[in-house]
């Protein structure tokens, strides 16, 4: 049964939880770093083999990017960890996937290595 914070039996202990982030290098089994492509909609959006992967997530470097598929967009979100998020919307050929890449502008000090970096979701087919 959940409890309110003031109902709580005294003394209680507030915790204060801690992050460990990892990031990942992806390599293939001569130890080569593998390249990572985004796709969509038949258009290769970014493609690089110096990404970084955080929670799962392939980031591109910046200078990776097609831009001519990038359009900003307004929405924004907050990780806890890594800052306020900035969204892309794709636009290939006409057919639009909206906010379906984001970035971290001015991330928070724990997630500095992926300043910049952009990832994808939303249909968008990363191979590794």
């Amino acid at each position: 049964m959940p409890h309110d914070l003031f109902s709580l039996p005294l003394p209680f202990h507030l915790v204060r939880l801690r992050f460990t982030i990892r990031y990942e290098t992806i390599r293939n089994t001569e130890g080569t770093r593998v390249m990572p492509k985004a796709t969509w909609n038949g258009a290769v959006l970014a493609e690089s083999n110096n990404c970084e992967v955080v929670d799962g997530n392939q980031y591109f470097p910046p200078e990776t990017l097609n831009m001519d598929y990038f359009k900003p967009s307004t929405k924004t979100t907050t990780c806890g960890w890594k800052g306020v998020a900035n969204y892309y919307t794709l636009d290939v050929e006409g057919q639009q996937n909206k906010d379906a890449a984001w970035y971290y502008a001015e991330p928070k000090e724990a997630a500095n290595k992926i300043k910049g970096y952009v990832a994808f979701w939303r249909g968008v087919t990363v191979e590794v």
